[in-house]
């Protein structure tokens, strides 16, 4: 199974060609595949083996007979935002940037501070809840199947969240379609 992993590099980043996302923390930007950032960065990458050094690393299991997009967003909530319980159609490793975000999956609830970065696996259903005090902010990579290109990944789990209003905005930077058998 390959490996997802997130990598922090305060002093900028130069990667070369394959499934790498390289998201330039300045600028607000990213890029996919050979990429450089002289500042504050942020990268993911797909690889075969689970590799030293990064900040956050999840095997991933991926079915090699779908094909599937590397996506890089940005999610944003106003103080007081929720993202009520969902489920994603792929993993992903998520960094906050801003603010203070608790995440509760299985049960289970993490506080996450700014820097801090979280792997969700997708089926898992997940509750965020942004700090009450300022905006919060978060970027992530998943890997999602090709059917989701250009669309939404999330779905609610709860009937009774349906009619609740979305607070949260969303920015796709990166949406590659990717090759499992690299």
């Amino acid at each position: 199974m390959p490996w997802l992993s997130l990598f922090e590099h305060p002093g900028g980043v130069a990667v070369g060609p394959g499934s790498h996302v390289v998201y330039d923390v300045v600028r607000n930007e990213a890029h996919f595949g050979a990429a450089a950032v002289s500042g504050h960065a942020l990268s993911w990458e797909l690889g075969e083996d689970e590799p030293e050094g990064a900040k956050l690393s999840a095997e991933v299991d991926l079915d090699p007979s779908v094909e599937w997009v590397m996506r890089c967003d940005r999610v944003d909530f106003p103080p007081g935002g929720i993202a009520y319980t969902h489920v994603h159609r792929g993993p992903g490793i998520r960094c906050l940037l801003a603010g203070t975000i608790r995440v509760e999956v299985n049960g289970r609830a993490h506080d996450i501070a700014p820097g801090s970065a979280w792997f969700e696996a997708g089926p898992d259903p997940v509750l965020a809840v942004a700090s009450k005090t300022g905006p919060t902010a978060f970027v992530r990579v998943m890997i999602l199947p090709r059917e989701l290109q250009g669309k939404s990944s999330i779905r609610y789990v709860k009937p009774e969240d349906a009619d609740k209003p979305r607070l949260q905005t969303y920015r796709i930077f990166v949406d590659e379609i990717i090759d499992l058998h690299r």
